[in-house]
């Protein structure tokens, strides 16, 4: 498992992902091209021999209190092998190394996967946003992680390296 920066020579790959993983409502390939090149995110591709099969992004401002994941995808095929949580410390210790003490993200209530990885790792709901979701009429469940209550462990210091 390796986890790195994505660059723009990944778009491709991450964009296959993301239209796989999100039919209804994927990213354009403009917004994503941008999150890739902008200062203000950290983006992460999990790289398994050369084949990118996952990614993730954070945005957070240097210095501000908060942080937002923006998403984190994986081929099909490769789910359920960990390697979404391994992704989402990763983002959380980018955040708090930007001096971020909350973490914020929206998961669509239709995914009970994503939610309850989200419940582990502490993060908990704090709202709903109804039919957030478009054009398929899904809820987003808003969810926080304060990382002042909350830490990350050392081991989380570990395996985010990347």
């Amino acid at each position: 498992m390796t986890l790195r920066a994505a660059t723009p020579a990944d778009l491709d790959a991450i964009m296959a992902i993301e239209n796989r993983s999100f039919p209804t409502d994927a990213w354009s390939r403009e917004s994503m091209a941008a999150e890739l090149a902008g200062p203000h995110g950290r983006y992460l591709v999990d790289d398994d021999d050369g084949v990118v099969i996952g990614y993730g992004g954070v945005r957070a401002l240097p210095g501000a209190p908060d942080a937002d994941i923006q998403t984190i995808a994986f081929v099909a095929e490769r789910r359920g092998e960990g390697r979404g949580r391994r992704l989402l410390r990763a983002l959380l210790r980018a955040a708090a190394e930007r001096g971020a003490h909350e973490v914020f993200l929206e998961v669509r209530a239709d995914n009970p996967t994503a939610e309850g990885l989200y419940l582990a790792e502490r993060f908990e709901e704090i709202g709903r946003r109804p039919r957030y979701y478009q054009p398929d009429d899904v809820d987003a469940i808003v969810m926080r992680r304060d990382l002042r209550r909350h830490p990350l462990p050392v081991e989380h210091v570990e395996e985010a390296t990347a």
